[in-house]
């Protein structure tokens, strides 16, 4: 999840096959658009030496319901972030849920420059909106736009506010 931004759903069923040499293919059935990620040599790695009872998923033995592997994998992730005890800076206790990872993968990718409709694709939201909602304020490049439209908008006006066209003006402050 933290390498792929899988949901922890499409993580506990992933399949074996869909991980080839260093790259994870991720195809969901709500966008049938069919992307592949690479992963970390050493992710990929640790994946391939992964023992299961089933030799076609990584995480899931393919008996049952996957819904309820998935409150499973949940469970056992949610008494990991108990034993652990994260804190936040303040020293409060840190409320960690799965969806931690796939957030991580976004927002680094969001941070590093990455396009929000590429980010929005390998998250495989069936909108952009949907991941503009949740992420925009870690769009590197909206952040870049925010801060070179002030740093015009000064070049319009003077230090105590007045316009340079019109030194008789002053704006209102605060």
């Amino acid at each position: 999840m933290r390498w792929s931004g899988l949901s922890i759903l499409d993580a506990v069923t992933l399949e074996r096959n869909r991980l080839q040499t260093h790259r994870l293919l991720l195809y969901r059935h709500k966008t049938k658009v069919p992307v592949f990620v690479p992963i970390p040599a050493a992710v990929a790695e640790m994946m391939h030496a992964l023992p299961n009872s089933n030799p076609r998923y990584f995480f899931w033995t393919g008996n049952g319901d996957p819904h309820t592997a998935k409150k499973g994998w949940q469970r056992s992730l949610r008494r990991l972030f108990k034993t652990v005890n994260l804190r936040t800076e303040d020293g409060q206790p840190r409320r960690c849920h799965p969806h931690m990872f796939r957030d991580t993968f976004a927002v680094e990718l969001l941070l590093a420059g990455v396009p929000l409709d590429q980010v929005s694709l390998l998250l495989a939201h069936s909108s952009v909106k949907i991941t503009e909602k949740h992420y925009a304020p870690f769009v590197k490049a909206r952040q870049l736009q925010l801060e070179n439209s002030v740093r015009m908008a000064w070049q319009s006006m003077s230090i105590d506010g007045s316009s340079p066209a019109n030194p008789n003006r002053v704006a209102l402050r605060n």
